[in-house]
């Protein structure tokens, strides 16, 4: 019988959550949001409060992780607490959207960096990004099926050359002749903010640039199974993980600030060919500097992409066990040991999704639908603390009720302002999520396929 095993340490868990969260978004969503808001502090704070916001859902979903360390993630919390049917929505809103949208926009990303990087591109440069983006998720996708271990090995040697660039861009970025104190301080003189939108409106905006940037914590939770003592291991993870990307956001974005005026970066919204990144460190280091950060963004969105394929797929795959998805997708490679159709399926769809629709556009749809679930995780928590207080917890979140309560309120907040605001976004995802219940009530008719039976590759026709 052929299972996952378990092979990765907590050393490995924690590089993991941070290779899954530091990605694109770091590097590029400064300028919309500076253009949205027109104050660095405004635009620090959206950064800190997103992380301080997304640490309290990883020190929430860590209870949950902790009972529960099996592959799956919340689907498998979901069947849990509210049952098959919203289990199975969540689900496939990862499928559709959320996932494999994070997977899609990440190689777009790519894509982008690597045509700016080259000077290539031709008449049709976001033709050749497509291209370029759906080349990666192929690669990274055969690297992944060929087993987790591998897979993991690329993104810890990645990470620990993320962590080096960063400290190089730090003392870059505070020695730059043309860094200002002054310039994290002053907003832009006169600015006339989006006159559709409150103040409050306007930072909920900024905000999911901001929370895109911070996206992924949750997805270590979806390799239980192959993780080494997973009561421990996941909750520590989790935690200290998301800790460790909330305090380099925060370093990079000031020194965004700090070599550029904040009118500078707001102008760069407006052109998307450009990343923010590049630009700031262009001008404290000239173009060796930006040779350096575009290389660094290429390393940073390959290694997000690869963790971004590597963990959901197990979700497919744990669905796919219980029935409630395609049937082959319950495979496990009997040579690599890995849930090879469910990241095979899940690749294809990724790069429908990086043909179907803008960066933008595919970041603000993903999540908006993942705080849906993100919410509901944390009602959850509180919900199984009063109907099942004796359930065994390895790991208790820290200030309950305070904690779960506040990033249940967060989670409320933004989805309901980004339907206020960006309304095309929010049905686009609601949507994509509702799409799925004659799938579900299709499959449920069928029998299970028995979770302690796995299929093998030879028994799929």
């Amino acid at each position: 019988m052929t299972k996952l095993a378990r092979s990765l340490d907590l050393r490995s868990a924690i590089l993991l959550v941070v290779s899954s969260i530091i990605g694109s978004g770091v590097f590029k969503k400064v300028a919309p949001m500076a253009a949205e808001l027109g104050s660095p502090l405004l635009v620090i704070g959206c950064w800190i409060v997103a992380g301080m916001i997304s640490l309290a859902g990883a020190l929430t979903y860590a209870e949950m992780a902790g009972m529960f360390p099996q592959s799956g993630g919340e689907y498998v919390y979901f069947k849990k607490v509210y049952g098959r049917l919203f289990a199975f929505l969540y689900g496939w809103g990862a499928f559709t959207v959320m996932r494999t949208a994070t997977i899609a926009a990440l190689a777009h990303v790519f894509g982008q960096s690597l045509i700016t990087f080259t000077g290539a591109g031709g008449a049709s440069p976001e033709g050749v990004v497509k291209c370029i983006a759906s080349v990666l998720i192929v690669f990274l996708s055969f690297v992944n099926y060929r087993g987790v271990s591998f897979a993991e090995g690329l993104s810890r040697g990645l990470i620990y050359l993320i962590f080096l660039a960063v400290l190089i861009i730090a003392v870059l970025g505070f020695q730059a002749a043309s860094g200002q104190v002054d310039h994290i301080t002053q907003a832009i003189p006169n600015f006339v903010p989006n006159e559709h939108r409150t103040l409050l409106g306007s930072l909920v905006i900024a905000s999911l640039g901001a929370f895109w940037g911070y996206e992924g914590w949750n997805q270590i939770g979806y390799i239980g199974e192959e993780i080494k003592n997973p009561q421990r291991s996941l909750p520590i993870s989790l935690s200290l993980g998301t800790t460790i990307v909330v305090s380099i956001y925060v370093l990079l974005n000031v020194v965004y600030l700090y070599v550029l005026p904040i009118e500078a970066l707001a102008q760069l919204a407006g052109t998307p060919d450009k990343i923010a990144a590049v630009e700031v460190v262009r001008q404290a280091a000239g173009w060796v500097g930006a040779l350096f950060i575009s290389v660094l963004i290429l390393v940073t969105t390959t290694n997000a992409t690869n963790a971004s394929i590597l963990m959901p797929a197990r979700l497919f795959y744990a669905m796919a066990r219980d029935g409630l998805f395609f049937k082959s997708v319950a495979v496990i490679h009997p040579r690599f040991k890995t849930p090879s159709i469910a990241i095979l399926l899940q690749g294809t769809w990724s790069i429908i999704l990086v043909w179907s629709g803008s960066f933008d556009q595919l970041t603000d749809t993903l999540v908006f639908s993942s705080f849906i679930f993100y919410g509901a995780t944390a009602l959850g928590v509180i919900l199984l603390r009063f109907k099942q207080p004796h359930l065994e917890r390895p790991y208790r979140v820290v200030g309950y009720p305070v904690v779960p309560l506040f990033f249940l309120a967060c989670c409320t907040l933004l989805v309901v302002m980004t339907l206020l605001n960006q309304p095309r976004e929010a049905l686009t995802g609601l949507g994509l999520i509702a799409t799925g219940l004659p799938f579900y009530w299709y499959w449920q008719s069928k029998p299970p396929i028995a979770e302690s039976d796995p299929v093998d590759v030879a028994d799929v026709h």
